[in-house]
Order: structure tokens, then sequence, then C-alpha cells
């Protein structure tokens, strides 16, 4: 490789370093020029968090190894890059298993990797995650120079810097946030779980748990059954200066209307028949903290009042005492409800409504995420892999546009059963158990799968921004992006072909579709 083809491709990139450009645009040109200068099947850069491994960018391999964790006591390949400070390749003959075996998009379907290599990643001499190389040729890193790649990877170490400015100062304010909060005993959350996702939609939901997070506004969180509303409210705590505090979760649908009053304040010694002692509601339980009380369309109507009055003084009492309690608690909610068509209809009362919709936010259903279902997939797949102690668990490529094609009126929860039906049945339906198991359209089992038209994809995506309130520069660049995912979908990555389908000019075409952040 002469001096100048090397300069060619590197000299873009030290450019990008002083250009706003967004993370997921910046981490494409990276990888970009890694299969450039390195040519295999896959590349993956992966951040550590912890003893897991996140994917953050990946070309070359399938769309919802974004959603996987890998966890570093069950990858030992893994493990070894981190353990090394120099770029590592391993031998053709190496018994450890790849973790992206069966991962690899290729024609024929799922196939092992032959040869890999990859380099650990420094950011001020900090372990920050790994730059992996895969490909199906057991030859293909014959020739390959490592002191190359080591040089490369101090670029892409550069490049994960610049991108992660903003974000590093970010963490640094909330971690300031939660050590002044300190100065208190607290009584520790469950670690939330992980919201994933990078459509339009969710960037902006995520957007507006960021602004909410460290006011002190009461928020209503709306959407369908099964969309994730009580991790937006975990989401919602953490990010807060209340994050050292308690988060106390009640789904108010499911308590029997004689027990709702005293969950939520509590009751003393003989208040009704059973109650042989005192015990704190959820109101004091949480404390300095936050209490999210989903389903809250279904409180009654008497409870209503007194919970409206706990909101507006502190103050409440106990189911049978006299004594009044003051708490500082911050109240989310949520519901599948229309709570003002509620309200209308005498079913709840319209002052409380209004105490809580303060902040509304809405959480989008999963059809208007886009490629977010495959991510989800993968981080569903990853869980059940583990569970169902198989070396590979991937979709074929069928599967993942059923999956793309289906409307989900189940959302995320029927997403998250789907995928673990189908593994188990895939495993049954196996004659012994394989090294990777694919999961197929048809053990998916997705009723009335159709693809998706053009009236149809105009149609969502209107509905879509509407429902975000997109403006109409926001709805045209989903139209084009979804457009040109469905080209490359029937013609594969030749960008020649999807230029004539698309009666584009190739050139326009290119930097549409990286303003788009599909390249």
């Amino acid at each position: 490789m002469t001096k100048k083809i090397l300069l060619d491709w590197l000299v873009p990139l030290v450019a990008d370093l002083s250009r706003e450009l967004s993370q997921s645009a910046r981490y494409a040109r990276l990888l970009n020029t890694l299969r450039q200068l390195f040519p295999c099947d896959a590349v993956a850069l992966l951040r550590l968090e912890g003893d897991v491994l996140t994917p953050v960018a990946v070309k070359g391999l399938s769309p919802d190894t974004l959603g996987r964790r890998f966890r570093r006591d069950e990858h030992p390949r893994l493990e070894l890059l981190l353990q090394q400070r120099r770029p590592m390749r391993f031998a053709q003959d190496c018994s450890l298993p790849d973790p992206y075996d069966g991962l690899i998009e290729h024609p024929p379907g799922p196939l092992e990797v032959h040869d890999c290599m990859g380099c650990s990643l420094y950011l001020d001499d900090q372990l920050w995650g790994l730059l992996t190389l895969d490909a199906l040729d057991p030859c293909c890193f014959d020739l390959v120079d490592l002191d190359l790649l080591e040089a490369f990877a101090s670029l892409a170490a550069a490049t994960v810097k610049a991108g992660e400015r903003i974000q590093g100062l970010t963490k640094r304010v909330e971690a300031e946030h939660q050590r002044a909060e300190l100065y208190r005993q607290a009584v520790p959350s469950p670690t939330p779980r992980e919201l994933i996702g990078q459509s339009p939609a969710h960037r902006q939901m995520m957007d507006e748990i960021r602004l909410v997070a460290d006011s002190s506004l009461t928020v209503l969180i709306t959407g369908e059954t099964g969309v994730g509303k009580e991790l937006v409210a975990e989401a919602i705590h953490q990010a807060s200066n209340r994050a050292r505090k308690p988060f106390i979760s009640l789904n108010c649908a499911a308590l029997p209307d004689a027990l709702v009053e005293s969950e939520l304040f509590g009751h003393v010694r003989g208040a009704f028949s059973g109650a042989v002692q005192e015990r704190k509601g959820k109101f004091e339980l949480a404390d300095g903290g936050t209490l999210f009380l989903d389903e809250i369309g279904e409180l009654p109507l008497a409870v209503q009042a007194k919970l409206l009055r706990a909101l507006q003084s502190g103050q409440l009492q106990r189911l049978g005492s006299d004594y009044e309690h003051r708490v500082d608690v911050r109240i989310l909610s949520a519901t599948n409800r229309d709570l003002a068509a509620e309200v209308r209809a005498g079913r709840f009362r319209a002052d409380l409504y209004h105490r809580l919709t303060v902040y509304p936010l809405p959480v989008p259903p999963l059809r208007a995420r886009g490629q977010d279902v495959l991510l989800l997939a993968g981080y569903f797949l990853e869980e059940n892999r583990v569970q169902l102690g198989v070396r590979g668990l991937c979709l074929t490529a069928k599967a993942q546009q059923a999956l793309l094609h289906y409307t989900w009126p189940g959302n995320v929860r029927e997403l998250e059963h789907l995928i673990g039906r189908a593994a188990l049945k895939a495993l049954a339906r196996a004659p012994q158990p394989p090294k990777i198991l694919s999961i197929d359209e048809q053990v998916l089992d997705l009723p009335g799968l159709a693809p998706t038209t053009a009236t149809q994809l105009v149609e969502e995506i209107a509905h879509s921004a509407l429902a975000q309130e997109w403006d109409l520069r926001q709805a045209m660049d989903e139209f084009q992006r979804q457009l040109i995912r469905n080209a490359l979908e029937q013609y594969g990555p030749q960008w020649s072909k999807v230029a004539r389908a698309l009666k584009a000019d190739p050139a326009n075409l290119n930097r549409l579709a990286m303003r788009l952040g599909l390249k």
C-alpha cells in the first residue's frame, strides 16, 4: 500500500475531527475507512461498559447486532482482545467461539467466521472498547500489517473522543447532581433496564427525557400497551437529581379498589380487618425520590381526591390515623387511556388530570420506530441465546423483513415474547443442538405479513410525523430514508442500481445517504 493511497483514506478522518457530525455518521465513516484499509466481511466498534461490550456501530453484520450485549465472561475472544494493548489476530484453528458466528451478512445464510482480528481502544490511557474485523475467508488477514492497524486504532480513539466530548460533559454534570444528593441515606433503586433505539422517534423521546428529568415537574407518560412506559419512568428517575433516592412503582390496575388507598398512603394497626400492624404506603417509601403510578386512569374517584391533596400539599394521612405526614416525592404516572376523554366522561377528576399533565411525554409505538425493531430483537436474541445455552442465535434475512413489516399491536412486549417463543421453537425443531441456531419467518409465525406498499409507507410516516410533532423537513427526511432502505433491501449495497431504481443522480444520492445516516 503506497503512502499516497494511505493518506487519501486517512486524511478525511482527520478532517472529521473538527467537523460537526452526528455520532452515528462519525462512526459510520470510521468503519467505512477501516474496511477500505483492511478489506473484510465485517467490522464493529464496541464500547466497554462494566463487564459488557455494547456495539455502537457495525458494518457487514446483521442489523440486530446493535441490540446485542456481549458479556466479557461469555466471549473469550473479546476478553483476550481487551487484555491486549496491541492488535491481535486469532489463529485459523483457534477453538474459541466467535461472537459473530451467524451474524455476518452473506447471501448463503449464517456462516461461521474463519478469520478474526481486533484491537483495544484507549481514551486518555483508559480502556474504552474494541475494534473488531472478521472474514469468512480463513486467509483474509494473511498480509495485514498489524502496526498499521495499531496506528488506525489511535486515530479511531481520537474519533471516538471527539464524538463523546459533549456526552461526557453531560454525564459529569449528572454525576455532580447525584453526589449532592448523598447527604442523606438513600434506598438504592434497582438497576434500570436499557432503552434501545436509534430511530428519529426514539431519539426525540430520549431528548424529552433528558429535558424533563432534572426538573421537579410531574410527568404523564402516555402510549399504547407494551411500549415500555415503566422503562421511560425509570430513565427519567435515573437522569434526575433524585437518582440516588428510591424509585417506587405501583400498578393502580393490579389492586382491588379497597386496597389502593392503603397501598398509596399506608395504614395503622386496626384500620381495617387484617391490619395487624402499621404499614408505610408508597408515598412514604418514596420520600425524597420518585413515585411511579402506572395505569393511573384506573384509580377510583375517591382515591383520586386524596391523591390530589397529597400532590398539592405534600401531606398525607395513613388510613385510620389522625396524624399527617409530610413527604417530598416526585410523581410520574402512565396510562394507555385518553385521560382527557375520561375527564369528559366523568370518570377522572379534571383538577387531578391537570396536576398530572404538567409535562406530557408520549412513547412512540414500535411500528413508528423503523429499524429499532431489529435492534430490540438483537437484544432479546442475546438474552435467549444465553438462556438456551446455544453458541449463536440469529434471524434469517426473511425473518428480519417479517419483523420490519409487522404492525406490532403489542409493541415491545409482544416482540420480547415472540423472540423467546421463536427461539424455543427453533431449538425444538433442530435434530441436534446446532452451533448456530437460525430463526426463520415460519418459526416467527407472525399473522398477516405483507410487503409495505408506497401508500402504506406514506401513511405510516405521516402518522409518525403527527404523533411526534415533526416538522415538514423531518417527515421528508424519514420518507427518503425509508425509500432508500427499501431499495437497498431489494438491490443490496449496489448504490448504482439503487440510484437507477430511484431515478437519482448517484453523486446526489451518495450525499443524501450520508446526510440521512445511511452510509
